[in-house]
């Protein structure tokens, strides 16, 4: 049986929206200029190392508190589906495939985020970034792994795992190419296609 990993923001889901007015809520009640534009353009590393670029290291954890009470109002319900995520995972079904989410988001906001846009998987683990991501992938014997930043190519090593990149987050195709990734689709429309291609090749070996 084929199990398949993926990243969640900007991989299966666009979480721009959502993101950026929680941080324009979480600037008004702090005081803080975010700019919400820019810090969604790069998306991928953990909120607190976001936060830490634009508050004093012993005001950040408070913020990241106050960030995740804000989140699963004003922040899920605005996420909309990846093009191509749907299909992506419909064809890991229709071989009768598993499919664990493994994100950094904290697991309580990637759960609501993957029942609010429906998208049918069996696992969801939060909290984890890069190469801290290979454990989990590993348990659940994810032979690929999926997501759109250069710290999810470190994950699939990490994890075993065939390291399959989209250009949907802040890396173009060939930048991910250059960071080692096994594979550089330009978003998850091209998934379908190659993991056919994939598992035929797999099975003639």
């Amino acid at each position: 049986m084929t199990a398949v990993g993926f990243d969640l923001d900007m991989t299966l889901a666009d979480t721009r929206a959502g993101i950026a007015a929680v941080y324009d809520e979480l600037a008004v009640r702090l005081g803080v200029p975010f700019d919400s534009a820019a810090i969604v353009r790069r998306l991928g590393p953990p909120l607190e190392t976001e936060l830490a670029n634009w508050l004093p290291p012993e005001e950040v954890a408070a913020a990241a508190t106050l960030y995740r009470e804000i989140y699963p109002q004003m922040g899920v319900p605005v996420h909309t589906a990846m093009a191509g995520a749907y299909e992506a995972i419909d064809a890991i079904r229709r071989v009768g495939g598993r499919i664990i989410v493994v994100t950094g988001k904290n697991v309580r906001d990637a759960r609501g985020t993957v029942e609010v846009l429906g998208l049918d998987v069996d696992e969801v683990v939060g909290s984890l970034f890069g190469p801290d991501k290979g454990s989990a992938l590993a348990r659940f014997g994810a032979a690929a792994y999926v997501g759109d930043h250069v710290a999810d190519i470190e994950a699939a090593r990490a994890g075993g795992a065939v390291s399959v990149t989209v250009a949907t987050g802040p890396y173009t195709v060939g930048e991910l190419r250059d960071h080692g990734a096994d594979v550089a689709l330009g978003d998850l429309t091209e998934f379908t296609a190659w993991f056919a291609g994939w598992r035929e090749r797999d099975e003639r070996q």
